[in-house]
This record gives C-alpha cells, structure tokens and sequence, in this order.
C-alpha cells in the first residue's frame, strides 16, 4: 500500500502566525472568499492528519488547518497547553488571519475539545462543531495502558520519550488506527519531533477539560449545530461512548462500522461526505 501524502494545491498557502509568546503554523487552501472550514488535530498529531480529505473540502470551502502549540511545526513554549489557552491561541491566529467567523470547526479527539472551548470562548465566530473520534468525558478512555501511564510521568515519560524510536512511534500509532493504513513519514515526524513537556501537558490537560465537566453538558448550553463522528472499533474511545452526546439538541451522531480512531485516514470519503452534508445548510446563510 502506498503512502498516502496529497500533492500541495496552487491555492495552498502555509504561513506561521506570530501570537508574540508563540508561534503557530497554519495551512489554508480552497478559495479565499468560501466559507471557513476550520481543522484542529489530536494529542500528539498535526496538520498531516488532515490530508486525505483537505483536497475534497477545499473544492467547495476556504479550509485552515493548525497545528495546535507544541505540536507539528508550531513552536513550543514552556507553558499554556491547557484546553481554553490552546484555544485562545488558534482564536487569536484566525483574528491575525482576518477570519471573523468558521462556518464549521472540526476537532479530531483532542482537538473536539479545544474545538468546544473555541466555540464557549467565541461563540460569535463559530456556527458549527463536528467532532471526530473525541471521546466526552473519562470513563470513555480505553487507551490507559502502562506504557502512557509511564510516557505521560514527568520524569520517567521525558526518559523513556528520548527512546522512542521511529519503529516504536509507528506501533505506539498503531491503535489511532483500526482498517489497514500506510502510516505517512510526515505523522511519524510530527510526533518524534514533540518535546515531551508539550506531549505530557497537552495529555494532561485534555482529561482536565472533560474531568471538569462533560463535552456534552458544554455542547448543551452552546446552541450550535454539532456531528459527531466515531469509528465503532476505535480503540482509543469506546465508541459507544458516542450515545452520551445524544443529550445535546438536535445534535447528528454517526458511527462507522469498521473503522477506527482515525474516520478521516480510514474512510476519508465517508468522513467528507458527512462533513459537508452536516455544512451544506449551514453555508447556504453566507
């Protein structure tokens, strides 16, 4: 099976924004004046999680990918990787980047948190959430295995981070995803390139956020359209775990039968369809 790594289309535009303590790598493409479609990534990841399906999403919106602080090409300063100021920084890149308002933003499990807390922080600026493979609240996680336990230790899990081969990354990966998937060098680099103070506290802070209080509670007193996406055999959250957010109004929940943690590597064309049905009525008002 071949790598899948898309080629850059002639409207792709990379650029890093200054936020003064940090910087944050941004990729755009599509048309400049279409709706907004704004991609946040996973724990661990970055923008590259979002190549098999930005070319699609692009023929009809203005896409902008992040990569989250810490992350991919994004710097990496000493503190600040909790939710809402991971938010607050991709808020304060859109503002840099004359973006007033995301007609849908997309977060891939981490990322549907800082998704959320972008949207509780700005709910003037964003019209929609989708939610990929994000898991709301604790009890959902099924990935608490010994090795993360030691990873995430701010002793031990610095140690150990410094022994991870690129073999070990790729079988550490391995469980993002469940049908069989070529993973591409640019995630492999994306992750071995993470400091590991960046690593531990975007973990951290990722079970802080739905420790404090359920996505799904958040969603209710937002009053926003929301999808939920989940793979039925993600081995990271129980997928049944996708019921809780069918508290929230009028919410759309869809699980994929035989996919993973990862809808947008492993059945790209499903993931996009769905995204852009869910945005469709939504655009029609810009």
């Amino acid at each position: 099976m071949a790598e899948h790594r898309p080629e850059r289309s002639p409207n792709t535009d990379e650029q890093v924004v200054d936020l003064g303590d940090a910087a944050m790598y941004v990729v755009q493409d599509g048309a400049p004046g279409a709706p907004v479609l704004l991609l946040i990534h996973g724990l661990g990841a970055s923008t590259a999680w979002w190549d098999p399906v930005v070319p699609r999403l692009a023929g009809a919106y203005r896409v902008i990918c992040v990569d989250l602080l810490g992350h991919g090409r994004s710097t990496s300063p000493a503190g600040g990787y909790e939710i809402p100021a991971q938010a607050r920084r991709i808020g304060a890149a859109l503002d840099m980047l004359a973006v007033p308002r995301a007609a849908v933003v997309v977060g891939h499990s981490t990322g549907g948190s800082v998704a959320t807390a972008l949207a509780e922080q700005r709910p003037e600026a964003v019209s929609a959430l989708a939610l990929i493979g994000t898991g709301p609240s604790p009890d959902a996680d099924i990935s608490n295995s010994l090795l993360s336990r030691l990873l995430l230790d701010p002793v031990h899990g610095r140690l150990l981070w410094r022994l991870f081969t690129e073999t070990i990354i790729r079988k550490s990966l391995s469980s993002a995803f469940t049908r069989p998937v070529v993973i591409p060098d640019a995630i492999v680099d994306g992750s071995r390139g993470m400091p590991h103070r960046a690593l531990a506290a975007t973990a951290r802070a990722s079970l802080d956020y739905i420790e404090q209080r359920a996505l799904p509670e958040r969603l209710i007193e937002l009053h926003m359209p929301v999808l939920v996406i989940f793979g039925a055999d993600d081995r990271r959250w129980r997928s049944s775990s996708a019921d809780a957010y069918r508290v929230v109004p009028g919410v759309r929940v869809e699980v994929l039968p035989g996919v993973g943690h990862t809808p947008m590597y492993e059945d790209p064309q499903t993931t996009c369809a769905l995204l852009m049905d869910f945005a469709a009525p939504i655009t029609r008002a810009y």
